[in-house]
């Protein structure tokens, strides 16, 4: 019997509405992922929450959490806001506005802040941490090696063919990654360069981004806009809820499997599920387009897919 490919779903769970600059970080978020918890098992579908400081302090979330790790329905990963996750380090004159990239902080500070997050997590779940996403999507080689070195199996940081260096975290410094040129379909890293397949055993998922043009129009608007001189980023679609894109959505899903993908790969935040908890979904009457949209996404995915955590991916793909 031929396996269908994997649907991967990664929730960055972190503080409430952190498009807004503030010291104060709520995390109300966590009484409201009952509900998208339930519509997954509904499609037997199983999340990674991906999971960063103040939420591995929050009782309600830690109550969620150990419920769905108990019940076998989904996994707690690991996810890093240097700016604010202990052992406080101040790169700039203000953290909490920049939000420097963990990659900006010196390599000692870099493993230190990921000792901590990796302990108070596996204490307070009862759980080894294998999967990780870096905050801000800011990932480097020094990054993939701390996390090989703490025994980290996943990281889902990659979002192909998207350039962040344009979006500062430290202001002197040279802003998020390229990963123009990075693969788009998992790898094991080569931990030397991290664009490239190697003999690791760090397993690289990346992100189900995908262009919104072919080869021949993205290379004309280049030159377009060149002659304008102007330069703008490649449009690029994500398996990411934003209010009513379904068929946006399902459409990187079929690029994906089309091109033989053995996974595809949704994400959103905690706070995207709360009325007021981001910009996106601002107040109930948008929540509830959310779910009427994930709804159809997910019975429309579940005729495709198998849902997996990424710990069980990581699994079928050293199986394979």
């Amino acid at each position: 019997m031929v396996q269908k490919p994997a649907f991967l779903i990664t929730i960055d769970t972190e503080g409430d509405n952190l498009w807004v600059n503030t010291k104060d970080i709520l995390t109300q978020n966590a009484h409201y992922l009952g509900r998208f918890q339930q519509l997954c098992e509904k499609y037997d579908f199983k999340p990674t929450y991906l999971t960063n400081y103040e939420m591995a302090i929050s009782p309600a979330y830690v109550s969620f959490a150990r419920d769905v790790l108990e019940r076998g329905q989904g996994e707690v990963g690991m996810h890093l806001h240097a700016w604010n996750s202990p052992p406080l380090y101040s790169l700039t004159s203000d953290d909490d506005n920049y939000k420097p990239y963990l990659i900006e902080y010196p390599i000692e500070v870099m493993r230190q802040k990921i000792a901590f997050m990796t302990n108070l997590l596996e204490d307070t779940f009862g759980v080894k941490m294998v999967s990780h996403r870096a905050g801000r999507w800011a990932f480097n080689r020094y990054y993939a090696q701390l996390l090989h070195e703490f025994g980290y199996q996943v990281d889902c940081s990659v979002t192909p063919y998207i350039d962040w260096r344009g979006v500062m975290g430290d202001p002197k410094g040279n802003g998020g990654t390229d990963y123009s040129h990075f693969p788009d379909g998992a790898y094991f890293m080569d931990l030397e360069d991290i664009t490239k397949v190697g003999t690791s055993t760090l397993l690289q998922v990346p992100m189900s981004t995908r262009l919104k043009y072919g080869f021949l129009q993205n290379t004309f608007k280049q030159i377009y806009n060149g002659v304008r001189g102007k330069k703008k980023p490649l449009s690029v679609r994500w398996l990411r809820p934003k209010g009513g894109n379904v068929d946006e959505m399902k459409c990187v899903v079929e690029q994906c499997l089309n091109e033989g993908k053995n996974y595809v790969e949704f994400m959103l935040h905690s706070s995207e599920f709360m009325p007021g908890g981001s910009p996106t979904f601002s107040n109930a009457e948008s929540i509830e387009l959310l779910y009427r949209d994930l709804d159809e996404l997910f019975s429309w995915l579940s005729q495709r897919t198998q849902g997996m955590t990424m710990a069980e991916f990581y699994k079928k793909s050293v199986a394979c």
